[in-house]
């Protein structure tokens, strides 16, 4: 029912990438701030569900809102991973975002450095990041990750879509989706992702290809036990 998300943790259809893309465009060409309103995340065969978004809206990221209401489920641990199994309402926020790509074995690093970048275009702009920063990951193979590294901001600026070359705003979608925690090294979520694909497999929950990791402590090691993970997977 769910592919394994080790090898892929969120490969996008196409479409997707397009959409985000016309939203941008679309942005360029507005002078108004963005709607409160986000586009829903993609489905698994890359046909968007309504509502259709504002022509004036920016490209859509994901991320779990602070106002996410949970609905607790049961739950099931795996090691040193954390529960399992809660569901969530996310909720569309303005954040700032750079994509990235990296091996294996250096996409945690990859990440921190995309992260530290972006907050440092939001310092510069002058804006205040609002909560803890996240990664979608957008495309996945043998040999690596392509990632979007975000940070949540309190709003975005006006008729702008980004802060600098690499580094551009978007909204977060709304919709349902499950989280999980891992709470261990990184170099050990493997392990976590197995358990959340077993239990999406038993419980047959109808899940996208679209997974977030959002990082709850600031650790530079990826074999450091201290790191503090929830991953959310998106419900179709």
């Amino acid at each position: 029912m769910v592919r394994s998300l080790t090898r892929a943790r969120a490969a996008w259809a196409a479409c997707a990438m397009i959409a985000f893309a016309a939203a941008a465009e679309a942005q360029q060409n507005s002078v108004t701030s963005p709607p409160a309103a986000a586009m829903p995340a993609p489905s698994a065969t890359g046909t968007a569900p309504a509502p259709t978004p504002s022509p004036s809206a920016p490209a859509p990221i994901v991320t779990p809102s602070p106002t996410a209401t949970p609905s607790p489920t049961p739950s099931v641990t795996s090691g040193d991973s954390g529960s399992m199994g809660e569901t969530v309402d996310l909720a569309a926020r303005p954040a700032a975002y750079l994509d990235g790509k990296a091996g294996r074995d250096e996409v945690y690093s990859a990440i921190l450095g995309a992260i530290a970048t972006v907050r440092a275009e939001i310092a510069k702009a002058g804006l205040k990041p609002v909560d803890h920063p996240i990664a979608i990951f957008l495309e996945a193979d043998d040999s690596g990750f392509k990632f979007r590294a975000a940070v949540p901001i309190g709003a975005a600026p006006d008729g702008k879509t980004q802060l600098s070359d690499v580094v551009k705003i978007g909204l977060t979608p709304i919709g349902k989706a499950m989280r999980f925690e891992h709470r261990g090294a990184y170099d050990d979520i493997d392990g976590t992702y197995e358990a959340i694909t077993a239990y999406l497999d038993e419980k047959g929950v109808d899940a996208q290809d679209v997974f977030v990791e959002e990082y709850l402590n600031d650790v530079k090691s990826p074999e450091d036990p201290n790191l503090q993970v929830d991953i959310y997977v998106l419900l179709k």
